[in-house]
């Protein structure tokens, strides 16, 4: 039986830079752990092999994939943030959306009062919306 389910994010390099801002971005997100590749690798010298930290009482795990694949991340599998106001949804969307992608503009919707979509300059995709 599984005990517990986490996402996994996969970056083919910037997975600590990643983590840093969400913990910038994200209040009470915290960084709990990295281990990094040593100069025997496989991965790059000093970069992540495994990382965790908590996004509003979620655990998510980090890496940087020594292998290079012709995937990356994408909009199919977003984090949909449930805000307590409009206000604080206009902030992640700033922040998140800056040198990033911007899916869908903030606005009204018929599903939410305030909704915007980004895909962060990290490639990750994030759904914002006060209800």
């Amino acid at each position: 039986m599984a005990n517990q389910i986490n996402p996994f994010l996969m970056f083919a390099s910037g997975a600590e830079a990643a983590m840093k801002f969400y913990a910038a971005v994200f209040p009470g997100a915290e960084i709990e752990t990295i281990e990094r590749y040593g100069a025997e690798g496989p991965g790059a010298e000093g970069s992540v092999y495994r990382a965790t930290m908590l996004l509003s009482g979620r655990r998510f795990e980090f890496f940087d994939s020594p292998v290079r694949h012709a995937f990356t991340f994408t909009p199919a599998i977003s984090f949909a943030v449930t805000c307590d106001s409009a206000e604080e949804v206009d902030r992640l969307f700033a922040a998140l959306s800056d040198g990033g992608q911007v899916l869908m503009g903030l606005d009204a919707y018929p599903f939410a009062r305030r909704f915007g979509w980004v895909n962060d300059k990290f490639g990750v995709s994030w759904q914002l919306r006060f209800v």
